[in-house]
């Protein structure tokens, strides 16, 4: 078979396979050009997901007569003014969108072209394509700006039109490409109209760029994430890092509410994720997501965005550097904001007291055996171990009080746990109590008024109460005493009798020797076995020796790519010290006594990341006051 040269029209028609594969990569290459073009208004309308039409108008510098013919020519760019594809500053820069477009449906473009100082030009032209062959320019009626209208995407190409998911589904890989510019935009007003209904009405505003950035994402990603979310600002090494990050207990089961931008370009990058990932280690289960809305700005020569023909993803020249700055930078404002829980706790909470329904049986006045007034119960939690209960008093008695008094062991109360067995709630009665409780309550965690079901503790504050999970919260306090005595101190290791040997290709055997030292910090201490293997001859002790150590060392071979082998160690370490501290906190069914209760709140003012339990859950709720009165009609 001898070589020959393919045809233009044939070319263009690969060409849109690799870059316009669905009517949501259109778009975002048309609505990218429209911002290239500074355009500050962009309108889209589609029909039937995109597959039947495609319009979008802009009210950018547009196009002249001779610039709308060149426009359809492949690689004809306006964009790079040097050969150089390490510095690129827009977002398109390979001119393949629009003959790619115009080869696979039939497209029209309009356009009015503005001078540099903004003098519109006299003349307006358009050109129509279709199936790749253009026709000549004619005058048209276009005012400022550009109109390009793309009708039976891949009409041309029914093999790929075959391919295309419903309407709806494609209508929602569109309405997501908007939403991503939009946020990297906050300052350029956008619509879109699917089948003659808006469902996207973005305005822009007047405000500074950072208040205009906020209002957008709150209006993108909801009021919630708006109320809830964590401001981050932080700079290493000429790469900058800014937008917000939820708390930790607002988050979701997927990651569909990350967002990552790099230079104004919106990307899915796995250094990012990972990285993000690695900052909510330790606060989220494993199968939650938080809500991410991260603005990376960065030298162009030190990204590359010609990785993929989507420009979808990006490779850094220095990935370690990125993940570090953001790593540190989220785990830092996280650590500043730990001990606040979101607001759609309490909102969850309030929405579950509903008034009684008016034809609901009355409550009986008595209840069998039991009083209200008889006093609380002080019953002995059978769930736990003596083991356990040994290692709460420890772990507890451990912690100093901000009152400024030892905490009662678990045993002190053990004289009154045969009282009696009425509903477990206690209550502060004594007016001396009632007097230092009421100067307790100018503390953010107010002072303990009560607990019930051996379990959750009533806190007063000065304008609401606080709902506190005992169990949850001590699990929180015991972890982060973990933590804080390995940053202390070496992380002890555990020698194995015989080496663990573990077989690999000889390049992830080299990969992880050159990462020997970090390894050894964390507590593993790998030495080589031949060309394809290492030994390894001491683990961390945590962990101990019944670890799957092939999985583990490809667990970390994964993650060298991101430069930071020690992440899955660390993981590790963190899931181990996550369960000794559940197996050492206070459990639930126990007794606490006012002094308990209110050592236990103080504690949790003065740790991090004390508003969620180990696995994400919220550690307290407040209600204020004012919500609590609307649900008795008294505002």
């Amino acid at each position: 078979m001898r070589i020959r040269h393919l045809p233009d029209n044939l070319i263009n028609q690969i060409a849109a396979g690799e870059v316009i594969e669905r009517p949501a990569a259109a778009v975002k290459e048309l609505v990218e050009n429209a911002l290239d073009a500074g355009a500050t208004q962009i309108d889209i309308e589609i029909r039937n997901g995109g597959k039947s039409l495609i319009r979008i108008q802009d009210n950018g510098y547009g196009m002249n007569h001779d610039e709308l013919i060149a426009a359809l020519d492949r690689h004809a760019t306006s964009k790079l003014p040097t050969e150089d594809l390490m510095k690129i500053d827009h977002l398109g820069f390979r001119g393949e969108a629009l003959p790619s477009i115009g080869a696979v449906s039939r497209m029209l473009i309009k356009s009015r072209a503005a001078s540099e100082d903004g003098i519109l030009s006299d003349d307006a032209w358009e050109i129509s394509i279709e199936g790749g062959k253009k026709s000549e320019p004619s005058p048209s009626n276009q005012p400022a700006g550009t109109c390009i209208e793309i009708k039976d995407l891949f009409y041309a190409t029914p093999a790929r039109l075959k391919f295309l998911n419903s309407d709806r589904a494609e209508y929602g890989a569109v309405k997501d490409i908007i939403t991503r510019l939009a946020m990297a935009f906050p300052h350029v007003s956008f619509t879109l109209t699917h089948d003659g209904k808006k469902s996207l009405n973005l305005p822009a505003t007047q405000k500074d760029f950072l208040e205009q950035r906020e209002e957008r994402l709150a209006a993108i990603m909801g009021r919630d994430f708006s109320d809830n979310s964590i401001p981050i600002d932080a700079e290493r090494e000429g790469v900058k890092l800014t937008g917000h990050i939820s708390l930790p207990t607002l988050n979701r089961g997927n990651a569909q509410c990350q967002y990552f931008f790099v230079n104004g370009r919106p990307v899915k990058d796995k250094v990012l994720l990972g990285a993000t990932r690695g900052a909510y280690a330790d606060l989220l289960a494993s199968n939650r997501y938080p809500y991410i809305a991260l603005f990376i700005t960065i030298d162009p020569a030190y990204v590359d965005v010609n990785v993929h023909p989507a420009k979808s993803e990006v490779r850094f020249r220095d990935s370690g550097l990125v993940r570090g700055l953001i790593v540190s930078s989220l785990r830092h404002a996280l650590h500043q904001n730990g001990q606040q829980t979101s607001t759609t706790i309490s909102d969850q909470a309030l929405g579950s007291f509903t008034q009684q329904p008016s034809g609901a049986p009355h409550l009986p006045m008595h209840r069998s055996g039991h009083s209200f007034a008889s006093g609380p119960s002080y019953r002995q939690s059978t769930h736990s171990s003596h083991a356990d209960r040994a290692m709460a008093e420890h772990v507890y008695n451990a912690y100093d009080p901000a009152m400024g008094h030892a905490v009662s062991p678990p045993h002190a109360q053990s004289a009154l746990h045969h009282t009696t067995s009425a509903p477990s709630a206690r209550y502060e009665q004594d007016d001396h109590d009632l007097h230092q409780a009421a100067q307790a309550e100018t503390f953010p965690l107010g002072a303990a008024r009560a607990q019930l079901h051996e379990n959750y503790i009533i806190a007063q504050t000065e304008d609401g109460l606080i709902v506190v999970d005992q169990h949850a919260a001590h699990e929180r306090l015991v972890y982060e005493k973990f933590k804080t005595q390995i940053s202390e101190q070496n992380i002890e290791k555990q020698g194995l009798l015989t080496p663990e040997i573990v077989t690999l290709n000889d390049i992830d055997a080299g990969a992880l020797l050159e990462q020997r030292d970090l390894l050894s910090k964390y507590g593993l201490d790998i030495e080589p076995f031949g060309p394809d293997s290492i030994a390894i001859h001491a683990v961390p002790a945590l962990i101990g020796q019944k670890t799957d150590f092939q999985k583990l060392v490809r667990d970390i071979i994964d993650t060298i790519d991101e430069k930071d082998a020690g992440a899955e160690l660390e993981n590790k370490l963190h899931e181990k010290l996550s369960s000794m501290a559940c197996h050492g906190s206070v459990r639930s069914g126990r007794r606490l006594n006012r002094d308990e209760m209110n050592a236990l709140l103080r504690q949790m003012e003065q740790t991090p990341h004390s508003g969620q339990c180990n696995h994400g859950r919220p550690t307290w709720i407040k209600l204020s006051l004012k919500d609590i009165e609307k649900l008795f009609g008294r505002s």
